[in-house]
């Protein structure tokens, strides 16, 4: 499903040059549930960047889900990233006055979706992890917790393949980390394909496979 071959990314700092991927070589299957770790500066945000279509590599060849990636526009990227991947931060990107459905309901209207079909399919969201009674709470009314599940359900609502998280649990208690955690078990057993960074090896060890990288290389897969 994800297929890095020889990915590079360098950036312009006034005169200096950041060498922030260095030829990063990655297969993630379909269905598979990873987690990325490394250092702070190592490189494991641009990763998932890369990977999100967020951005675009400098150098190298990347494929999701058979498309070639790389050498897309931002509006083609853009178009992928709506259509087949969730996002999910450590700080929840909630608006503020905004009920949780329609939270969830949000990048459904920028896909073109209809009102009834965005208030179903947020709905169903919710439900998936466990919010179908407070559709109408607002951020300020609902937990951390409840707060990242509301993130999730929004990730899912556009029915992505890819589900990109990054540092879930970070802002959460134990106990509330533990249940988002759960939930994404539960979406990978259902057939999900999860990425995962964490500074948090106990966070890692809920993923199949762990993937370190380091100073911009992928140092054990």
């Amino acid at each position: 499903m994800i297929e890095l071959t020889n990915i590079t990314k360098t950036y312009e700092m006034g005169e200096m040059l950041v060498h922030a991927l260095r030829g990063v070589d990655l297969h993630i299957a379909e269905g598979e549930f990873v987690a990325i770790m490394g250092p702070s500066g190592s490189g494991k945000s641009t990763l998932m960047n890369v990977i999100g279509c967020l951005d675009a590599p400098t150098d190298g060849n990347y494929t999701l889900d058979s498309i070639d990636v790389s050498q897309m526009t931002d509006d083609e990227q853009a178009r992928i990233r709506n259509q087949r991947i969730g996002f999910v931060f450590q700080q929840f990107n909630l608006l503020p006055r905004t009920t949780a459905e329609k939270q969830v309901a949000l990048p459904l209207m920028y896909g073109g979706y209809g009102r009834t079909e965005r208030a179903d399919r947020a709905t169903e969201a919710l439900d998936s992890v466990g919010l179908g009674d407070r559709i109408d709470h607002k951020p300020d009314e609902l937990s951390g917790g409840q707060q990242q599940r509301v993130a999730i359900a929004r990730a899912l609502a556009p029915k992505p393949s890819i589900i990109l998280a990054d540092e879930p649990t970070g802002a959460l208690d134990t106990q509330s980390g533990n249940e988002i955690l759960n939930i994404f078990k539960k979406l990978h057993g259902q057939g999900m394909t999860i990425v995962m960074i964490t500074h948090d090896p106990e966070v890692a060890e809920h993923a199949q496979r762990t993937i370190w990288i380091r100073d911009g290389v992928i140092v054990a897969n």
